[in-house]
């Protein structure tokens, strides 16, 4: 089905929905020093190296206790980068996508399964540091799941809204399991040694996905 306005693109509203404190500082653009280490940190991760606090503040030369107070731990650190990435890849995948309901949830998924497992930084990121990476990006430590999940939810309810979409399950329960299947299926070669595979998650995605 197509539909003849421009589609929406919810990955914005995630970190409306899911703040943190970087991302505050880094939205007000007043705070100059977070930026230019946030900046230098992204163009690391970005250049395929080791994201390193103690090396991040000899480059920029401060003590690292001015590097935290700026940027929080590596871990905030790491999260505010991969959000970083993450939301214009959903927008863009969102805003190309003009399928409606069921089928556009598989699709927008389904794509940013396979953009994630192509990506040479963030493959990178999960070879060089596996339980950090994990840790960040599928538990509740970090904003990374909170938002994916948030935006998974706003679509859901644009959807269901519009009347396109009729589950049984809460948008909420839907979601997180639609967030579930993409992380399995994204990260399977670190949860159970299998090949990451975005066909299987598409598949996994439609049957979820299949109305009533």
């Amino acid at each position: 089905m197509q539909t003849t306005s421009a589609p929406v693109a919810w990955a914005p509203v995630a970190t409306q929905r899911v703040p943190s404190d970087l991302a505050r500082r880094l939205e007000a653009g007043s705070h100059t020093d977070t930026v230019r280490a946030y900046v230098l940190a992204r163009r690391t991760f970005l250049a395929g190296e080791r994201v390193d606090m103690n090396v991040l503040a000899a480059a920029l030369g401060v003590d690292r206790t001015s590097l935290f107070r700026w940027l929080g731990n590596r871990d905030a650190l790491l999260s505010e980068v991969l959000w970083s990435l993450a939301e214009p890849t959903l927008t863009r995948i969102e805003r190309s996508t003009d399928t409606l309901g069921s089928a556009r949830l598989t699709t927008v998924l389904g794509d940013f399964v396979a953009t994630l497992i192509e990506a040479p930084s963030f493959q990178g990121f999960l070879k060089r540091e596996p339980a950090r990476a994990l840790k960040i990006l599928t538990t509740k430590e970090s904003q990374v799941q909170q938002r994916y999940l948030a935006v998974v939810e706003a679509m859901l309810e644009a959807e269901t809204a519009a009347g396109r979409m009729h589950f049984s399950l809460s948008v909420h329960d839907l979601a997180y399991l639609l967030v579930r299947i993409s992380e399995s299926f994204t990260y399977a070669d670190l949860i159970t040694g299998e090949q990451p595979s975005a066909e299987r998650a598409r598949a996994a995605f439609e049957y979820v996905l299949r109305e009533p």
